[in-house]
């Protein structure tokens, strides 16, 4: 054996102390998608029709558009962290971790501004765009 007692061997191969964080995190990303998501459904289901203008015409309300962007916002967050996740699992090349985390926060953020963006646009200028 040689290396020492069992909690010496051990020793600086646990928790990085972000384990707790992240996974708290990903519940509440989890609930509030749930929650945002039965609204989202809940609101469609009570609207006349689907068409754009109609869609728009709903967007343009302040109380639509602000669960909205909370509902994108909160979705692409909680992708960023369960594919985080993933990467840092299945990727076991440092050289390969490193540029997909760097690619998977662009998308995210990326997709978020652009959610973000579309439904502004829709809540300013209405059905007129």
């Amino acid at each position: 054996m040689g290396n020492g007692t069992q909690i010496g061997r051990v020793r600086g191969l646990g928790s990085a102390k972000e384990g707790a964080h992240h996974w708290i995190a990903q519940r509440l990303t989890a609930i509030g998608n749930l929650l945002l998501m039965l609204w989202f459904i809940g609101s469609l289901l009570v609207m006349p029709d689907l068409s754009y203008a109609s869609v728009s015409q709903w967007l343009s309300s302040p109380l639509a558009a602000v669960p909205m962007i909370l509902l994108l916002v909160s979705t692409c967050w909680h992708l960023r962290l369960g594919l985080q996740v993933f990467i840092e699992d299945y990727v076991h090349e440092a050289s390969g971790k490193l540029p997909l985390l760097i690619l998977l926060n662009f998308y995210a953020i990326g997709a978020a501004a652009l959610g973000t963006f579309a439904v502004l646009k829709l809540a300013f200028t209405g059905a007129a765009a």
